[in-house]
């Protein structure tokens, strides 16, 4: 069930004018984000841990350590995102929350149902 927040003046936060800013800001950095410098950083790391064994550099040992040790890394990044990205979406719904109940706002069904 898909579910649109309207406002007493038949808006919804995405199309009310007043956020067309921030809602603009949200949009640019969809889809186009950079890797961070961490996960470019530990890349470059593991393609040269990799080229090191090929050329009997570094040993495959040494080498495997070294990349659980990376992936342990990488997956501490991930889920200091997950959480970054958890912690937005919550405030963002308590805004929403707040902004409904302050206003007298109205849930609403896209499909026409409840109106509240």
């Amino acid at each position: 069930m898909h579910v649109a927040f309207l406002r007493s003046d038949g808006l919804c936060w995405a199309h009310d004018p007043k956020n067309a800013e921030r809602r603009r800001r949200g949009q640019s950095r969809g889809g186009k984000s950079k890797p961070s410098k961490e996960l470019v950083s530990i890349k470059q790391r593991l393609s040269d841990l990799a080229d090191g064994v090929q050329e009997a550099k570094v040993d495959k040992g040494v080498a495997a350590v070294a990349s659980q040790i990376l992936n342990v890394y990488l997956r501490s990044i991930e889920l200091e995102r997950k959480i970054r990205e958890t912690e937005e979406l919550e405030e963002r719904l308590a805004a929403l929350e707040k902004g409904g109940a302050e206003r007298g706002s109205r849930w609403q069904t896209l499909s026409g149902g409840w109106r509240g």
